[in-house]
């Protein structure tokens, strides 16, 4: 797929990550359509990068289908956009557990649904989905998080089969610890010793890779956790172990505490 010169829809281009995407497709020559709840932020971002900002909240069922109609003519959709979820289930009330799960699996979801049959009729499109090593192994003070992305994942290389031929692609990006921005920058979170991170510049790399070449799935992440989350999808029970031996709990403990006003 072109970048150049094509309508690109990314949403959450308010957060770290998400600025990060819109300056490296601004940089490919893509028309930016640019959406997240943040206007002050939102806005600002669009004229320095000569795109345009739609201000929605993804939650909101009324707002993303006002979203897909003012995104007609967009030809790649970058879901980017997520809710930080960490934290035991039990301390989450229904009303948060459905926002996080509105937001973070089904916003991409229907946006796909709604946006794709225009892509089809023109015969060219993609859609990308910024997922997570969270969707290929669990871990602590995740369930709610790992729920999401492991769905997204799923949807994502299910839809990608459904839509082979009509010239349409479909991607899964999934990072790991990233160090510069997004959920795990924001809240503080240490690292057990020798996890290390990665970059939103390699994220937004990524992503272009997997538009250029339509890979199915881009793994953004050092050597060593890229082995770990594609072990602990096939054996769990060893992963979980693991994990706990490295401290994971801890480092989820941090992360929802970091989060919890912003989820």
């Amino acid at each position: 797929m072109r970048i150049d010169g094509t309508t690109v829809l990314l949403t959450g281009a308010t957060g770290g990550i998400g600025q990060t995407l819109a300056r490296a497709l601004a940089a490919k020559g893509a028309k930016l359509l640019l959406t997240g709840r943040r206007e002050e932020v939102l806005r600002p971002l669009a004229e320095r990068l000569g795109g345009r900002a739609i201000v929605a909240d993804l939650a909101e069922r009324s707002d993303l289908e006002r979203l897909v109609e003012e995104a007609a003519e967009a030809r790649i959709l970058i879901a980017n956009a997520a809710l930080p979820s960490s934290g035991p289930v039990l301390d989450y009330r229904p009303e948060e557990l459905d926002r996080a799960l509105d937001v973070n699996l089904r916003a991409p979801m229907l946006l796909s649904r709604l946006m794709a049959p225009r892509m089809v009729e023109s015969g060219s499109g993609q859609l990308v989905m910024i997922g997570s090593l969270s969707g290929r192994t669990a871990s602590p003070g995740a369930a709610l998080y790992n729920a999401a992305k492991f769905g997204l994942r799923g949807f994502t290389l299910g839809l990608r089969q459904d839509l082979h031929g009509t010239g349409v692609g479909v991607s899964l990006v999934q990072p790991g610890f990233v160090g510069d921005a997004g959920m795990f920058a924001d809240a503080g979170t240490s690292l057990p010793t020798g996890v290390r991170t990665i970059s939103s510049r390699r994220v937004a790399a990524a992503t272009i890779r997997a538009i250029e070449r339509n890979r199915a799935e881009v793994n953004v992440a050092p050597l060593e956790l890229r082995l770990g989350s594609a072990l602990g999808g096939l054996f769990p029970t060893l992963a979980e172990r693991a994990q706990r031996s490295a401290g994971a709990g801890e480092t989820s403990r941090q992360l929802a505490d970091g989060q919890r006003d912003k989820r």
